[in-house]
C-alpha cells in the first residue's frame, strides 16, 4: 500500500476512500492517511497566512503610499477581508491561531510592500501596527 501511495497518489487516495467507505479500517493505509489528514490540516492555516500576508501587504502600501490610493486598492482590500472571513467561516478553530498567524505573515507582508513600492524595508514598522481585529475593519487603517 506505501508503494502505491508513492507511485501514484491519486490512485492510493481514492483507493483509501474505498476502503474507508466500505469499514475496511484493517485494510487501509492509516499512517499515511493519518498524515495526509494532518498536511491538509497545515495547508489551511498556510492559506489563512497567505491571504492575510494579502491584506496586511495592502495595509501598508495604502498607509504609506497615499497618492496611490484607489477603487482598485480599496477593491483589493476588501476582498482580501472577505476571502479572509470565508475561510474562517471554513476553519473557524484557525482563529485560536491568528496571534501565531499575524506573527508569520507580517514580516511576508512587510517584504512584498517593500518590494511591491520600492520603498525601503526600514521604511515599514518592524512590528505589525495592526491587531487583526483593526486590520478586518471595514475602513482602512490608518496605522500609526
Amino acid at each position: 500500500m506505501s508503494d502505491l501511495y508513492e507511485r501514484d497518489f491519486y490512485a492510493w487516495a481514492n483507493q483509501q476512500a474505498a476502503l474507508l467507505r466500505a469499514g475496511a479500517l484493517s485494510a487501509a493505509d492509516i499512517a499515511n492517511i493519518a498524515e495526509e489528514i494532518e498536511s491538509m490540516g497545515r495547508s489551511e492555516k498556510r492559506e489563512l497566512t497567505n491571504r492575510l500576508g494579502v491584506l496586511l501587504a495592502h495595509l501598508l502600501k495604502w498607509q504609506h503610499q497615499p497618492v496611490r490610493r484607489g477603487n482598485s486598492w480599496r477593491l483589493s482590500i476588501a476582498n482580501a477581508r472577505d476571502e479572509i472571513t470565508n475561510h474562517l467561516a471554513d476553519n473557524p478553530s484557525l482563529k485560536a491561531r491568528l496571534d501565531e498567524v499575524m506573527k508569520i505573515a507580517y514580516p511576508l507582508a512587510r517584504r512584498t510592500a517593500s518590494i511591491e513600492t520600492d520603498l525601503t524595508l526600514s521604511t515599514f514598522p518592524a512590528e505589525c501596527p495592526w491587531t487583526f481585529e483593526q486590520a478586518m475593519q471595514e475602513e482602512a487603517p490608518a496605522g500609526p
